[in-house]
């Protein structure tokens, strides 16, 4: 197999694991409390990162890290997984998963607004365009379902959807200042932070993890939501030639997901949600590519 076909197949593996995520994440809280499924999670992928530095044989280079490196993987490992995630499974408690799901993919929104406060640079005045139309995406999934009949749901889940993208926004920011750490390492040992410290909490909360249903779901989550999908989508972009289509692959998470939240959790898809996530991905895409080509033909023009 060629290293571009390789690279297909690694962001194939990368989209479908993220497409099953809110599924796994609504049969874990069937049984057990957020806290409780993030901690098996962020265990299982601690495993599995330790598993592949293993293979790879990397455990050498954490000899290089010095007092910096390790305070700032304890900051890291404190945004994600421990905030970020208590967080989003608190909002998946309270919403049905086609909305929690989609209104989290308004990170890249934030995204832009904390990197413009950070970088005290202007956001370009074409991507004010990109960001309306998410926006209206996420309006239209947020309040379109409160006008069908029977439909009801919790506006704190909502402030908890998007608190959560915007913890991911911060995360992200924060990961990037970090690029000389090998990206499984780093991994590692931001959820070597983030387990400490959820093992930590747990003589405090209390946990009680007897089911069978939530503890496999919950591993499940952890290996297809925290570990496999960014071990397999950072080895597609390495080894694509073109890796703006492993990115563009990235669009088909969320449509997937709700057609796997349709068939295994038995939620009858709002038109409202299907509408507004096309619109959500429709402005992240304007954002990272079409704002390119209105640029080159003003260039031209001018």
């Amino acid at each position: 197999m060629t290293e571009p076909k390789k690279a297909v197949l690694y962001g194939s593996i990368a989209v479908l694991s993220w497409s099953m995520v809110a599924t796994m994440f609504k049969v874990a809280l069937r049984s057990f409390s957020g806290f409780e499924m993030l901690l098996v999670s962020s265990l299982t992928a601690l495993l599995i990162f330790a598993v592949v530095l293993t293979w790879q044989k990397k455990w050498r280079l954490i000899k290089g890290f010095g007092l910096n490196d390790w305070r700032w993987f304890a900051l890291v490992g404190l945004l994600n997984p421990v905030a970020y995630y208590l967080i989003i499974l608190r909002s998946y408690e309270l919403l049905p998963a086609q909305i929690a799901q989609p209104i989290n993919y308004s990170w890249t929104v934030f995204l832009l607004i904390v990197l413009a406060v950070y970088t005290s640079k202007r956001i370009p005045k074409l991507k004010f365009v990109g960001m309306g139309i998410s926006m209206f995406g996420v309006a239209m999934i947020s309040f379109g379902p409160g006008s069908l009949k029977g439909v009801s749901f919790s506006y704190f889940g909502l402030f908890l959807a998007f608190f959560s993208a915007f913890i991911w926004a911060i995360y992200w920011v924060v990961k990037t200042l970090n690029t000389k750490t090998d990206h499984i390492l780093a991994l590692f040992m931001i959820f070597l932070f983030g387990s400490a410290y959820l093992l930590a909490s747990a003589f405090v909360v209390g946990v009680d993890l007897h089911s069978r249903e939530g503890f496999i779901a919950s591993i499940s989550a952890g290996i297809f939501e925290m570990a496999i999908p960014f071990i397999f989508f950072g080895a597609a972009i390495q080894k694509s030639n073109n890796p703006a289509l492993i990115n563009q692959m990235c669009y088909l998470s969320p449509f997937l997901s709700l057609l796997f939240i349709h068939i295994f959790l038995g939620e009858q898809i709002y038109i409202t949600t299907f509408l507004g996530l096309t619109f959500i991905v429709a402005g992240i895409m304007f954002n990272e590519y079409l704002i390119n080509v209105f640029q080159s033909v003003g260039r031209r023009k001018g």
